[in-house]
């Protein structure tokens, strides 16, 4: 996984595609409630994976808060 995707990347990206403040989205945050919607998460997920992250937009679905999609991204790395 890139170096470049960090818990705080997710949060500012989600952020980003919701026109919020990074500071306003919490770790436990349901993201559906803030405005995020499939096509954003579709996004989300797209962008990440370039970063070099395995994750998918059904993944994002199950849990849609950053701690969770954090979690997938870790239990994915290469140990």
């Amino acid at each position: 996984m890139s170096d470049a995707l960090t818990l705080e990347r997710m949060r500012q990206d989600a952020a980003d595609i919701l026109h919020l403040d990074a500071a306003e989205i919490g770790d436990d945050d349901n993201l559906m409630e803030l405005g995020l919607d499939s096509l954003r998460a579709m996004t989300l997920a797209m962008s990440w994976r370039q970063a070099g992250a395995a994750i998918e937009f059904t993944d994002l679905v199950d849990d849609v808060t950053l701690g969770s999609w954090w979690q997938l991204v870790q239990a994915a790395e290469p140990r």
